[in-house]
């Protein structure tokens, strides 16, 4: 059963969104039901494995690194490296 929300938002806000949805072939109001889907999903759910296409679901687990591996670390260093720091 479909309710209606009235929301009270920023005219430029709306617009924006507006146009983006447009672009993905969406209505404004399907994007906000499917956020406010997201965000009151259960958290008991496995919802990252869910949202995962089944080719990045195979890849999973791939890669063996240490337990020692500090991936936030790692990024780091490559962002420095990257941009000269």
């Amino acid at each position: 059963m479909n309710t209606k929300l009235t929301l009270t938002l920023e005219k430029e806000i709306i617009e924006e969104a507006k146009k983006y949805a447009s672009k993905r072939g969406r209505s404004l109001s399907e994007m906000v039901e499917n956020y406010f889907k997201y965000i009151t999903e259960s958290k008991t759910q496995s919802a990252a494995t869910e949202e995962l296409s089944p080719r990045v679901q195979k890849l999973r687990g791939v890669l063996k690194v240490d337990s020692s591996f500090n991936y936030k670390n790692n990024l780091n260093e490559a962002k420095d490296e990257k941009h000269g720091i």
